[in-house]
């Protein structure tokens, strides 16, 4: 009988994941991860993770499967919390719950599963797997959820064949609907609990007081930048190689404090993300101000009017070699290949039309349409049909 543990993490997904595998004929142990101990800057009436960790016990005793909690915060501490502060730092954008992911869930997560005896861990994910065979080789997909509207792929993005080997995702073939149908049939204590958000197990964080813990506040200036600003009319020039082309294409816009005029000020660039529209502050302009640029040298933000301003488009993006991930490792480009993929750049974002073009120092992604708030430091993954095939970190 194949042993299999579940990140049962409170909620109904992980649940129902729980109870389907028990029904396969598994044998099934519940494990909660506590992640996070600090409550001062968790709002804690939101999500605190007691709740969460009393209804993964309540389940596991309603399922009758073994039940316990690992405390990971160290790990989470080190490799998801961290890397946020030095993300934002440098003026990047992280996304934690890619990185959890890839870091917790499906790495030190899945190390204890294994070392008591698992076969495998499963998630309340909605994705799916299949396992293919090529050139002799078992070959693991990625593939969407059935549930368009809550397809979660993307944030496993930076998952390997090795991990893929080890996971099942029972929720993946099911409807959210048909989800909680199942857990209220079962008469499980999470049937009619809502979808958490936030971070991944931490519950709900404000979030630049959670990075004013280690990124000190300091004022400057929010300048607003005109959408008949010169440097955007640029004209395209004659290029002389497709490296150059996509160089163009992919770069972004500069820009310096005599740009545009002041309209405000604001307690540090780094607490700023492209594409941001709440938490400026700035009142009295015709149509709402995104932040389409932010600077962490001089401390500036540049913002723009609207949502269809120019400084908040771009056709191309870069990865650097060292942060492209390949799912299928079968399917690697080599340096001046390209391929036709689907992309996105955010959870929840339609996929769009792109090309990818292999160089020596890393892959161009080309869209077909112009794409909104290329964030540096967030993923794009990219797609062929239903399946997630690789992803990388915006340079």
């Amino acid at each position: 009988m194949k042993r299999v543990i579940v990140g049962l993490s409170g909620g109904v997904d992980s649940s129902v994941a729980a109870y389907l595998l028990k029904e396969q004929g598994y044998e099934v142990i519940g494990l909660f991860m506590k992640n996070w101990h600090d409550d001062s800057v968790t709002i804690s009436d939101e999500c605190p993770w007691l709740d969460d960790s009393n209804d993964a016990l309540l389940v596991a005793e309603k399922l009758g499967i073994p039940f316990q909690t690992v405390d990971l915060s160290e790990e989470y501490k080190e490799r998801i919390v961290d890397y946020m502060f030095n993300e934002y730092e440098k003026g990047r954008t992280p996304n934690p719950d890619v990185l959890c992911n890839r870091e917790i869930k499906f790495d030190v997560f899945l190390k204890i599963a294994l070392s008591l005896g698992a076969d495998y861990v499963a998630t309340g994910h909605y994705c799916r797997k299949d396992t293919i065979i090529k050139d002799g080789k078992e070959v693991h997909r990625l593939l969407e959820g059935k549930d368009p509207n809550k397809d979660q792929s993307y944030f496993l993005c930076q998952l390997s064949q090795k991990q893929l080997a080890k996971t099942l995702f029972p929720v993946g073939e099911l409807l959210k609907p048909e989800v909680r149908d199942i857990a209220k049939a079962q008469d499980l204590a999470t049937a009619d609990k809502k979808d958490s958000q936030g971070l991944c197990f931490i519950g709900k964080v404000r979030l630049p007081e959670f990075l004013q813990q280690k990124l000190e506040p300091k004022q400057g200036n929010i300048i607003e930048i005109s959408p008949s600003e010169v440097k955007y009319q640029r004209e395209r020039p004659q290029f002389t190689s497709k490296r150059e082309e996509l160089e163009f294409l992919s770069g972004k816009y500069t820009y310096d404090v005599n740009d545009g005029k002041v309209v405000g000020k604001h307690q540090g660039a780094h607490y700023y993300t492209k594409g941001q529209r709440k938490g400026l502050a700035v009142g009295g302009t015709p149509e709402p101000l995104f932040v389409i640029e932010t600077d962490v040298e001089t401390n500036t933000i540049y913002t723009g009017q609207g949502k269809k301003h120019p400084g908040l488009y771009r056709k191309a993006l870069f990865i650097s070699k060292e942060e492209l991930h390949w799912v299928r490792d079968d399917l690697k480009l080599k340096v001046d290949e390209e391929l036709e993929v689907m992309a996105r750049i955010r959870y929840r974002q339609p996929l769009e039309k792109a090309t990818l073009h292999m160089v020596d120092s890393g892959v161009y992604v080309v869209f077909e349409n112009n794409q909104s708030a290329i964030t540096e430091g967030q993923f794009v993954a990219w797609y062929i049909e239903d399946e997630l095939v690789g992803s990388g970190v915006i340079s």
